[in-house]
């Protein structure tokens, strides 16, 4: 009894694994021109996915960046005498939710800008009495809840409050107008990423409703026989998993060459722009894009099915 049951279920199970596999990749031969549209068009839905993805984790850890850079550059007037600055440093001192004030005299300003100019020649005539620049002051707060942290330039930018001081000049503005610029692209991605997702769906189901044309008798005797809707749906399924993997696999190496080359030749000189390493990002992109992809495959193969199915 028991090699009874042995021999029928090995050679079934083996007939069934070759059987669903030779007839996915038969159809997809024989539909080569639908084939290699649902691969295009899905991979590209992939690399606007993977784009839009890599976008938003890059602008949140700059924005987090600039969040923890809790200053604000204070800017006094020109003609401020030296008891005149110390006074305002003073006032400065003495608001809520300032952690420190530190002084930059005109000469270091001056300085810094020589070391970062790659023409150092042309500030030399600007020392001493002819320095154009400023006293200033480098103001960090403790809180960076946004009204207090609003609060707290709005104090500084009061000159009937604290007189001497010039402009301010705070990163706080920036990163949440940078906030509102990711939300912006946020909402207009997802949307065109619907769209690209309905596309490419509907593309896959004319791949697959042609395969399932073209093998409607045998789909019709196949019922007639007894045979599962199983059975019958497995093949097309693997067709789909199939075009889901491939337009992966060609979306990941697309999405990595542009991030890469993003990365290293347009953004990679600017200092102050932090762009996440590709051994962060690799296995999740990897993972991701092969997640959508066969979930994008399943669904156009079992929604092309389903009229065969009922009749």
């Amino acid at each position: 009894m028991t090699q009874d049951t042995k021999k029928q279920k090995t050679p079934r199970n083996r007939y069934s694994i070759r059987f669903f596999l030779k007839q996915a990749f038969t159809s997809l031969w024989r539909n080569g021109v639908m084939t290699a549209a649902s691969i295009a068009v899905l991979a590209s839905c992939l690399v606007v996915l993977g784009a839009f993805v890599l976008l938003v984790a890059n602008l949140n850890v700059n924005l987090d960046n600039i969040a923890k850079m809790n200053v604000i550059m204070v800017f006094c007037e020109y003609d401020l005498t030296e008891e005149e600055t110390k006074d305002v440093e003073k006032a400065i001192k003495k608001l809520p939710n300032v952690e420190k004030c530190v002084r930059i005299t005109k000469e270091e300003s001056l300085k810094k800008m020589k070391e970062e100019s790659g023409n150092a020649a042309i500030y030399d005539e600007m020392s001493g009495e002819n320095n154009p620049l400023c006293e200033s002051f480098e103001v960090t707060y403790a809180d960076v809840d946004e009204t207090k942290v609003f609060d707290l330039e709005a104090r500084l930018s009061d000159k009937k409050n604290i007189p001497g001081i010039r402009e301010i000049k705070g990163v706080y503005k920036t990163a949440k107008t940078i906030d509102n610029f990711k939300n912006g692209i946020m909402l207009v991605f997802t949307w065109f990423l619907v769209i690209l997702f309905v596309v490419s769906v509907f593309v896959i189901i004319n791949t697959i409703k042609q395969s399932v044309f073209a093998r409607r008798h045998e789909i019709t005797v196949m019922r007639y026989v007894g045979a599962t809707n199983s059975f019958i749906t497995i093949p097309f399924v693997f067709e789909g998993v199939i075009i889901g993997l491939l337009a992966s696999v060609i979306a990941y190496g697309v999405e990595f060459f542009l991030y890469n080359y993003v990365g290293t030749t347009s953004l990679g000189s600017v200092s102050f722009v932090t762009i996440i390493s590709t051994k962060k990002i690799v296995l999740p992109m990897l993972a991701g894009f092969a997640g959508v992809g066969i979930l994008t495959g399943i669904i156009g193969s079992s929604a092309s099915l389903r009229k065969y199915l009922k009749s």
